[in-house]
């Protein structure tokens, strides 16, 4: 286990093995198995991620999510065939949003009240209040208030 430089709010839980450096967590989350969490990633309070997933550099998670298992976020577009010209990009994703299993989403917005389904890549940003799914992931429906 890893866990190195990492700013951590109260009753936060961690299930060993996990790879978390220069990162920041809010009270009440709760972090599985075989996560990598990296610098810069900011976790709002009471928010779960599930085993197996990536959150890179670049990424910020609102207040009372899930992550669920095998979720990978990326911080590059691949846009250029140079890597020397590399540029990270952020990955916001709003409060109570649920991700389901197997997602992967690409550095883009996701707002409030997101329902992501299973196995989605998400590569554009999503409006408040959506479900989406698919590859790439479209809307679904509208969440009803």
């Amino acid at each position: 286990m890893t866990i190195k430089d990492c700013e951590l709010g109260k009753d936060v839980k961690i299930i060993e093995p996990v790879n978390m450096y220069e990162c920041k967590l809010g009270d009440n989350c709760f972090v599985g198995p075989f996560v990598e969490i990296q610098k810069n990633v900011i976790i709002g309070e009471s928010t779960r991620i599930q085993s197996h997933s990536f959150i890179c550099e670049g990424v910020t998670i609102g207040n009372h999510c899930f992550i669920g298992h095998g979720t990978m976020f990326t911080n590059d577009l691949f846009d250029s065939p140079n890597i020397e010209s590399w540029i990270m990009r952020k990955t916001i994703v709003g409060n109570n949003v649920r991700i389901g299993s197997n997602v992967t989403i690409l550095p883009i917005a996701i707002g409030d009240n997101v329902i992501i389904g299973a196995g989605a890549v998400v590569t554009k940003d999503v409006s408040a209040g959506c479900v989406i799914a698919g590859n790439p992931a479209k809307i679904i429906r509208k969440i009803e208030d």
